[in-house]
């Protein structure tokens, strides 16, 4: 079986770059409660960076060290190198360009490597910034992210070309909005080239704040969290270079939330309610078939709960059959629940008869059902030319990856308040936002994202790269028809 998170249930952290010159900063983490308090990322401690620009690579490569991630053996390892091929100002980029490259070659890395403890949150650097696939994998990835860190250069210029209207850091920071990553932190970095000024950390704030408005943030939600990644300064403990600095605060469901390093903004990150209470989705990532076993189906629970004796239904191929176990970490469970990878054995279904891409559910509780076409707010990222009614590229919405067709571009609308601004557009292109009727090649399960977000955001996949990211408003569900359904599932029914 493919193997599993032993911390349970994920977060994603993102840190999102500042520069319109460089690609996402982009930070997983994972998240479980501690033995102290939860974790970050949210075991409960979660979090996650991506980083190949030196800017965010320093900030996330620090923050782990500082917090004991990496032994200081290895940092005087990979320090000496660096200074060795120049590159002593970036020792602390270099670490992680040096585990993220050893990673890509198959070495084995202790994981300690990536992992970092808060006072509250276990922090476990997943993925790292400037990975071609990013966007991709924090649609399709396992789980959706907790908390945006939008890392902003303080220096003079930086920060203006990443605000700018064609500036990456809008970009990002739609784009984490778009995708429901509804809490944020700013980290405003490189104080240190501005001398520490007061007057430059509240001009960062005023317009960051004005930009990250018109995306759809509260800014009175948002820490902005003053740091140097270079010198670790105000991460985990306070700086000393402004006395003109009393801390950052925020409102939270909890109330107001103060704290002055980013230690304590990314502690403040507030943990989602489980979805337990929701009908069970549960997309598959693998079908196996275990000698004396029979067929065993993996995936990651999204929502609801998963238990042995349930009847579950798998869409779009309509098959219903009974659980007869559930295990993950090769232990029985009771009952699987939302985070956790589980594989569960199930009787009188062959593994010709269901694969990777379904989606498994109650028959009994809102079964899923396969989408005969579905409207989706469409942005076009990255296109080189115009896209209209006919374009069908693939998409990759939760484990499935199935072409599917732009039936017809229902209306074009703005980015940011959602409303429209041209009907039945013929052509939309890079920039633009858009209402698109899509219709799958194959049958495939998806779902509105306000019903079930994991299944409800997509990546559109073209020429070897993310051209375009959307959501899913509404499904047109399949007509159903009458699937295999095992002796054993019309047994339990009966119960």
């Amino acid at each position: 079986m493919p193997e599993t998170d032993e911390e349970g249930w994920r977060g994603r952290l993102m840190a999102l770059g500042a520069l319109s010159t460089h690609k996402y900063c982009t930070p997983w983490f994972k998240s479980n409660p501690s033995a102290k308090l939860p974790t970050f990322v949210t075991q409960t401690k979660p979090q996650t960076f991506e980083s190949t620009p030196p800017k965010w690579s320093t900030t996330t490569g620090h923050l782990i060290y500082q917090c004991g991630g990496i032994d200081k053996r290895t940092i005087e390892k990979f320090e000496k190198e660096a200074a060795e091929l120049g590159k002593g100002s970036f020792k602390y980029a270099w670490v992680l360009d040096k585990l993220k490259a050893e990673r890509e070659r198959g070495i084995t890395i202790d994981i300690a490597l990536w992992k970092f403890e808060t006072p509250k949150y276990y922090v476990t650097v997943i993925d790292a910034p400037g990975h071609r696939d990013f966007i991709k994998n924090m649609i399709t990835g396992t789980s959706q992210a907790d908390c945006a860190v939008l890392i902003i250069a303080a220096g003079t210029g930086e920060f203006e070309a990443g605000i700018s209207k064609d500036g990456q850091t809008r970009e990002h920071a739609l784009l984490a909005y778009t995708l429901g990553v509804k809490q944020l932190i700013v980290a405003i970095n490189k104080m240190d080239t501005t001398k520490w000024s007061e007057d430059r950390y509240q001009e960062i704030i005023k317009e960051t704040s004005n930009f990250i408005k018109k995306v759809g943030y509260n800014p009175k939600t948002v820490a902005f969290v003053p740091i140097s990644g270079f010198h670790g300064d105000n991460m985990l403990a306070p700086t000393t270079n402004a006395s003109w600095y009393k801390g950052w605060e925020k409102e939270a469901k909890s109330g107001k939330v103060t704290g002055k390093t980013l230690l304590e903004a990314i502690d403040a990150i507030e943990p989602p309610k489980r979805p337990t209470d929701k009908p069970l989705r549960l997309p598959l990532q693998d079908v196996y078939k275990i000698g004396g076993i029979g067929t065993v189906p993996v995936g990651r629970i999204e929502t609801g709960v998963l238990k042995p004796g349930m009847v579950v239904t798998f869409a779009p191929s309509n098959v219903t059959t009974e659980v007869k176990s559930v295990e993950m970490h090769h232990e029985q469970l009771t009952e699987g629940q939302p985070g956790d990878n589980v594989g569960f054995n199930v009787k009188n279904v062959s593994v010709k008869d269901i694969r990777r891409g379904n989606v498994a559910g109650d028959s009994k509780n809102d079964p899923p059902a396969g989408a005969a076409s579905f409207n989706a707010q469409v942005i076009v990222l990255n296109h080189p030319g115009q896209v209209g009614a006919g374009y069908a590229p693939v998409l990759d919405c939760h484990t499935a990856h199935i072409a599917c067709k732009f039936s017809e571009i229902l209306e074009k609308i703005d980015r940011r308040t959602g409303k429209s601004v041209e009907n039945n557009p013929k052509f939309i292109k890079s920039g633009d936002a858009a209402i698109v009727k899509m219709v799958p090649s194959k049958p495939m399960c998806v779902e509105a994202f306000t019903d079930y977000p994991p299944l409800g955001r997509f990546a559109v996949r073209d020429m070897r790269q993310t051209v375009a990211v959307g959501v899913i408003k509404s499904v047109d569900k399949s007509a159903a028809t009458s699937g295999k359904v095992t002796k054993s599932a019309a047994k339990a029914a009966k119960k």
